[in-house]
């Protein structure tokens, strides 16, 4: 990220990332790093996460943990927001778009995916709220994805997780704007990880760049860069809406 654009109201800033060890949530911790932000993240790879943490040097603090333990979220903030001064920005970014057919589908399986990817994003705002507001507003940035606006197949959980996310996004902008903390979505196309090329061959990855306005496969360091943008000060009037990075694959 070190051609990319520096925001001065990122340095010293305190910043909680889901999901934070490898992927577009590696990319993001290490984007908020790199503007002298303090950034605490969580995954459940533990391994990871804590070669990450310790790459990156002292301001970034790395902790296990399990989204989908709700009850346990609150204290694991709390801890983390401590560790760092605060908390300034969530970055909700954790999921899982394991594929599925309908037919597959159980009520254990429907809990399980919305577990994992939409109720810890209402949890953990939660708990960062309190701390938000002592600092006198924050933004939250929320994770969504370009896969229910394209109706892609084998996805119908994930999609109906992902759906739910942008609405809960403009609700909670409106409940939070008058206490200073914006919300808003980052809506990702398809990001060249190695999770992602587990699930296409180099002729999908070719269709997916044909179906694109532009040239090109998407890195995380795109997406961070727009997640910087949405943190900073520069995004003061944005709020309550969603903002793609997925070179007009729609």
């Amino acid at each position: 990220m070190s051609a990319g654009a520096i925001y001065p109201s990122l340095e010293n800033k305190r910043v909680l990332v889901t999901g934070g060890a490898s992927g577009i949530g590696a990319g993001l911790v290490e984007a908020f790093a790199a503007q002298g932000a303090y950034v605490a993240f969580v995954d459940v790879a533990a391994e990871a996460g804590a070669a990450l943490a310790a790459r990156l040097g002292e301001r970034t603090v790395f902790r296990r943990c399990d989204l989908t333990d709700v009850a346990a979220l609150p204290g694991t903030i709390d801890a983390l927001a401590e560790a760092i001064g605060g908390l300034d920005v969530l970055i909700n970014n954790a999921a899982n778009d394991d594929r599925h057919t309908i037919e597959q589908v159980t009520p254990e399986y429907w809990d399980d995916r919305m577990a994992v990817n939409l109720r810890h994003l209402f949890f953990a705002a939660q708990a960062a709220v309190p701390h938000m507001k002592k600092a006198g507003g924050g933004a939250i940035v929320n994770f969504g994805s370009i896969s229910w606006h394209l109706g892609l197949p084998d996805l119908v959980l994930y999609q109906t997780a992902k759906a739910a996310i942008e609405g809960m996004t403009r609700s909670m902008a409106r409940d939070l704007g008058r206490e200073n903390i914006r919300v808003t979505t980052i809506v990702p196309g398809n990001v060249q990880t190695p999770r992602q090329e587990k699930w296409y061959t180099p002729e999908g990855e070719a269709e997916i760049v044909a179906a694109q306005c532009l040239d090109g496969r998407i890195q995380p360091a795109d997406v961070a860069a727009l997640a910087l943008f949405l943190a900073s000060d520069d995004a003061r009037m944005c709020t309550g809406h969603d903002y793609f990075v997925d070179a007009g694959w729609r």
